[in-house]
């Protein structure tokens, strides 16, 4: 067994399990310093001084509790990892570099060659790219099912299956699974849920409530919600998080840097305030979409028409989430792809950007840019055509977002 690198905070006498949401997101972190610092501390050191060789011997060999070598852990990183388990209703969390780093840190741990995991292929494309073709390479086995169809999935499941990993609502079209549902699949098999809480966060959505092991997450996004870093987490129980993922961290170094820790730490404080609010956007501008002559489809899980509507509601107290994804009226895909380009090219005040999660609006083109690297045939499977456009609602007014989306919707009429 690994020696740990998270000690746990002392718990006070009103422990955070007790706290409602909005208070473990301030104040959940590692012990404040003999300085009594208010806000968390940043340390920015490489490594730590042991009081005595034989103190060092002892935290190295997992005997003792301690911070040994900052790619193993670091008070700062603590400080984010218990405040996104607090938040997310797992035991513990551990922080990567990336979200991508997260998913091969999950699958690292997990899965070794002659493994199956079953994948929905609404993922995002980065990650069917990692399970489908670069971990191939090591002997993974993957099947990837429509996000929606059950029976997709139970059909998928093997003797092998050692994963399913699913991602609701999906990027970019916003499908919601049935969480509940597909840990029973998991869990029937032997296997493990993993579940990508990117889009809703734990402000909307928890998913180990509904019964998923992992909860996978891209801090770069919604968390950070600014756009400053860069940031990946996993949460699970405390013995997943120690003899598992913990010896990769150690192993492959995909470290979160102290400072970018920091700045994720620092926007959970008002992550649940920027969600709700970014939601209520979302679905108004999504409501207006629906209604423009340009406009073929919208997809958000806040719209009665959406397909898993209902379900939404129910998993994600009762929001729909900042996404919001369409379609422009297109006869032909090369059509499709340059009316969606003059939309884009027409934005004067909204960021054509590839990230999400921020609370300036920003729009994108994935079917070029985020699911460029997947085929057309892979493309096609997931839904994304070349007329869809995707939106992450931040925190302007609605009518200057609708106000520069129409700039270039009204020239397509």
């Amino acid at each position: 067994m690994e020696p740990s690198q998270h000690p746990p905070a002392p718990a006070p006498a009103n422990t955070p399990c007790a706290w409602h949401p909005q208070t473990a997101a301030v104040r959940v972190a590692v012990p404040r310093s003999p300085y009594g610092e208010n806000a968390e501390a940043l340390y920015l050191t490489s490594g730590y001084v042991q009081p005595s060789a034989e103190a060092a011997a002892a935290r190295f060999a997992g005997d003792e509790e301690g911070y040994t070598y900052a790619r193993y852990g670091n008070p700062t990183t603590s400080s984010f990892e218990q405040r996104l388990a607090a938040l997310e209703g797992t035991e513990a969390a551990i922080a990567t570099s990336s979200g991508m780093a997260a998913i091969l840190m999950l699958c690292l741990g997990l899965l070794k060659a002659g493994d199956h995991v079953v994948c929905s292929q609404s993922m995002f494309g980065a990650t069917i790219k990692l399970i489908g073709t670069d971990l191939a390479k090591f002997g993974v086995q993957s099947t990837f099912v429509p996000q929606t169809d059950l029976d997709a999935w139970r059909a998928a499941v093997r003797p092998e299956t050692r994963l399913l990993l699913a991602e609701t609502p999906t990027n970019p079209l916003t499908e919601v699974c049935d969480i509940a549902a597909l840990a029973d699949i998991a869990h029937a098999a032997g296997a493990l849920l993993a579940v990508d809480n990117c889009f809703a966060t734990p402000a909307l959505q928890r998913p180990v409530q509904w019964g998923a092991d992992i909860v996978v997450h891209s801090g770069t996004k919604f968390l950070d919600g600014q756009g400053r870093v860069m940031a990946g987490a996993l949460c699970a129980r405390r013995a997943l998080v120690d003899e598992t993922f913990l010896p990769v961290l150690r192993s492959a170094g995909m470290t979160l840097a102290p400072f970018n820790a920091w700045v994720v730490l620092k926007g959970l404080e008002t992550l649940q305030i920027r969600m709700q609010a970014q939601s209520a956007t979302a679905l108004a501008l999504a409501q207006w979409l629906q209604a423009h002559p340009a406009v073929a489809r919208v997809h958000h899980p806040g719209l009665p028409s959406h397909p898993q509507h209902a379900l939404a509601m129910r998993q994600q107290s009762g929001c729909g989430g900042a996404i919001v994804a369409f379609e422009v009226r297109a006869d032909t895909p090369e059509q499709g792809r340059v009316r969606a380009f003059a939309v884009l090219d027409a934005l004067r005040t909204l960021s054509l950007s590839t990230n999400l999660g921020d609370t300036k609006t920003l729009c994108s083109h994935p079917a070029s840019t985020s699911h460029g690297r997947l085929s057309e045939a892979q493309r096609q499977a997931a839904g994304i055509s070349q007329a869809l456009i995707r939106i992450s609602v931040g925190l302007e007014h609605l009518d200057d977002i609708v106000a520069d989306l129409s700039r270039g919707l009204d020239a397509l009429v």
